[in-house]
């Protein structure tokens, strides 16, 4: 199926690319989120009138996601958790925990923005991670686990 992206999609391309994706992919993901129209040749005609509209929607969000970038890097988090003798925590701090931290002291962190690609944190310490802003604009943060 071939679709008119609207904005930035990771991996697929960038505002008013025609793309051709799996017919699931588009009505499932896509179309629904307004992230993409199908390629008809109205709809062609429609997103050529919005091109410049939606370009500098795209930009924006860009500019916002780098902003919030400067804002988060070098972040510290500090947690507190019950953890045995050896310092292996009573449970896990996941990435919910971490955004529910980081909006709790002012920096607003959605949950899906945190990666975590070795799994939930389960020992004491520090934990370096990379914060997912925008599709090309990560943030470093420190998360420092501490017993209670």
């Amino acid at each position: 199926m071939k679709v008119i992206l609207q904005e930035r999609v990771t991996n697929l391309g960038n505002v008013g690319d025609q793309v051709t994706v799996k017919a699931g992919y588009a009505r499932n993901y896509l179309l629904p989120r307004s992230k993409a129209v199908q390629a008809t040749a109205n709809n062609v005609l429609v997103f050529e009138k919005r091109r410049a509209e939606l370009e500098k929607k795209a930009a924006e969000v860009f500019e916002a996601a780098k902003k919030r970038a400067t804002d988060l890097e070098g972040f510290v988090i500090t947690l507190s958790a019950q953890a045995s003798e050896e310092g292996k925590l009573f449970g896990s701090i996941g990435p919910r925990d971490i955004a529910k931290a980081a909006t709790d002291i002012g920096k607003p962190l959605e949950k899906s923005e945190v990666e975590m690609p070795e799994g939930p944190i389960r020992v004491l310490g520090e934990t370096a991670l990379t914060v997912h802003l925008h599709g090309e604009v990560h943030a470093k943060i420190k998360v420092v686990v501490n017993a209670v």
